[in-house]
């Protein structure tokens, strides 16, 4: 069995032991986080039918995914990385969740594109939960108005996503960005990565952005 395969194996099976000690019934995503990573080292997750992948650059997505989705059709390509306006149009034809929407030109820019390539895509606000300044994100306290100005565009707007800070307890800024998602009413959660996902399970994230766990040490 790939290294890969038994790297998921074992966090799929961390994740179910922490849902049954939780007591629901929920079950939350894993994208395999594989931007760096050469496609060899991706198809055997592909060949062994996990959907769901996550890359940082529209380019690298481009060059590796293009082929692959064509041939399996199941499978989910998701943007987290700092998505530039003038890569949407790229984008938007392969990726299917878009998970860094951080500001209004973005947003108008997917919505203008969507209409042309007639390719909704499923789009996740990106929160500045701790209001880093070196961070991307709408500010906490203006995501309401954000994500009203994003249902007049007409974008899928299907969640919220954070980056929490790498030095601190994380525990308080998942329950927080679970306060703001239940008072937007959105079902999806993006948060949890390779050093906190159990932590993000706690608070009921749905999609898990995980990487080196997976595919080990980036170079």
């Amino acid at each position: 069995m790939h290294k890969t395969i038994e790297n998921l194996n074992y966090i799929q099976n961390q994740i179910n032991s922490k849902i049954l000690k939780l007591n629901n019934n929920y079950r939350p995503k894993i994208i395999a986080i594989s931007k760096t990573f050469k496609i060899d080292h991706i198809l055997p997750l592909v060949n062994h039918g996990h959907e769901d992948f996550g890359e940082n650059k529209v380019q690298e997505g481009l060059e590796k995914w293009t082929d692959i989705k064509s041939k399996n059709k199941n499978i989910k390509l998701h943007m987290v990385g700092k998505l530039q306006t003038n890569k949407v149009k790229f984008a938007l034809p392969l990726f299917d969740y878009i998970h860094s929407l951080d500001n209004i030109k973005l947003a108008k820019k997917i919505s203008e594109e969507q209409k042309k390539h007639l390719n909704k895509p499923k789009v996740f606000i990106q929160i500045n939960i701790a209001n880093e300044e070196q961070k991307s994100g709408i500010d906490k306290n203006q995501v309401l108005d954000f994500y009203k100005e994003c249902m007049k565009l007409e974008l899928d707007i299907v969640g919220t996503m954070c980056l929490p800070p790498i030095n601190q307890d994380p525990n308080n800024f998942f329950l927080e960005m679970r306060n703001i998602n239940n008072n937007l009413q959105l079902n999806e959660l993006s948060m949890g990565m390779s050093e906190d996902y159990i932590k993000a399970i706690e608070h009921y994230s749905t999609f898990l952005r995980i990487g080196s766990k997976i595919f080990g040490k980036r170079n």
